[in-house]
């Protein structure tokens, strides 16, 4: 098995010559890794393997995109996954009303008047809390929770070192439990 140095030399290989022994030795170090991660991410054998083959027909056509600069080969590829995986979700997920359904079940799923106000009075909470973040914890939140960044993706999109993401967004949601502790009593 290649170590994590000989990546780049195996994926420069791919790009000049496209050597199969390169791609082969690739794919038998990422192949079992990638599955895993994606089974233990709730994707089930048959769609991790699918996702799998995907993310490794696109490293055989486009590996002259890798950066080593910008990224681990690891990274590029387990990233590559997650958007091929967030990408089928969408794609299965029905966004339609069957008319053939009733809109009993819609009708009873609303909430009533006093779930709305609690949940008016909830997100008043959360948005004061929010107000209380110094600046440099309230826009790795964002950042976070409201454009699905990973820590790894807010740590480059910042340039902020990948501790100094995880830590202050730690501390942020310890800020927000304890302002919404407070706001409750």
């Amino acid at each position: 098995m290649p170590s994590p140095p000989d990546f780049n030399s195996l994926v420069a290989a791919l790009v000049e010559h496209r050597d199969r022994a390169a791609f082969a030795q690739l794919f038998d170090y990422f192949v079992p890794r990638l599955q895993s991660h994606l089974i233990r991410l709730g994707t089930d054998s048959a769609q991790a393997e699918e996702i799998t083959q995907d993310v490794m027909v696109t490293l055989w056509h486009k590996a002259h995109l890798f950066d080593s600069q910008k990224s681990a080969l690891g990274t590029w590829l387990f990233r590559i996954a997650r958007n091929r995986r967030i990408d089928r979700l969408r794609r299965n997920r029905i966004d339609f009303v069957d008319p053939a359904d009733g809109f009993d079940d819609i009708v009873a799923d609303t909430p009533d008047a006093d779930e709305m106000i609690d949940l008016g009075k909830q997100e008043d909470k959360i948005r004061l809390a929010l107000a209380d973040l110094p600046e440099e914890q309230l826009v790795l939140v964002r950042l976070a929770f409201f454009d699905g960044l990973s820590h790894s993706e807010i740590a480059e999109k910042t340039g902020l070192p990948l501790g100094t993401v995880k830590s202050r967004i730690r501390l942020a949601f310890t800020r927000l439990r304890r302002g919404m502790e407070e706001r409750a009593n």
